[in-house]
């Protein structure tokens, strides 16, 4: 099984999730980790998996005007270029011989939360992806930190998902 993570971070609480889900992955295979900001246009050949995440912005992915807000509480005049949203859409419509799962950090303030992993996995289901259930990680405000016991869910998670990859 050979998985690719590709994942957006604001204040690095999703970079950390991606890479305990990345580990939870390397126990059944090999899997290579990308910030989207450096992924390539299209998912390479010899993906089984696919699995993207990124911080929930406004009840969805990130939008540019979401990552400038971002920047700007950082201190920063600028927005990263490209978010999940972005390199989703960039991919071509068809059959997608990859799994697809998705995840995101959020903020678990019922009901005003939303989730950018269930909007990416309608994305991706359009896109011509298989696709699995969700997953959501909980940070504790707006810039983190990540809840006790996030990161060794994540890492489980991944494990279960490069188990259920290797039995398709």
């Amino acid at each position: 099984m050979k998985a690719l993570v590709i994942y957006e971070t604001s204040f690095g609480n999703t970079g950390r999730i991606a890479q305990a889900i990345a580990e939870g992955l390397s126990e059944h295979g090999t899997v290579e980790l990308d910030n989207v900001t450096d992924a390539k246009p299209a998912v390479p050949d010899g993906i089984d998996l696919l699995v993207v995440g990124g911080p929930t912005h406004v009840f969805s992915m990130s939008r540019a005007s979401t990552r400038e807000e971002v920047g700007r509480r950082q201190g920063r005049s600028d927005g990263a270029d490209r978010g999940i949203r972005d390199w989703l859409s960039g991919l071509n419509e068809g059959d997608h011989p990859q799994t697809f799962a998705a995840f995101d950090t959020r903020m678990d303030v019922f009901p005003l939360t939303g989730s950018a992993a269930k909007v990416a996995t309608r994305a991706a289901r359009h896109l011509g992806f298989a696709v699995t259930e969700p997953n959501s990680f909980v940070v504790d405000s707006y810039e983190g930190p990540l809840r006790p016991g996030e990161i060794e869910r994540a890492r489980a998670w991944g494990a279960e998902l490069a188990r259920q990859a290797a039995r398709e």
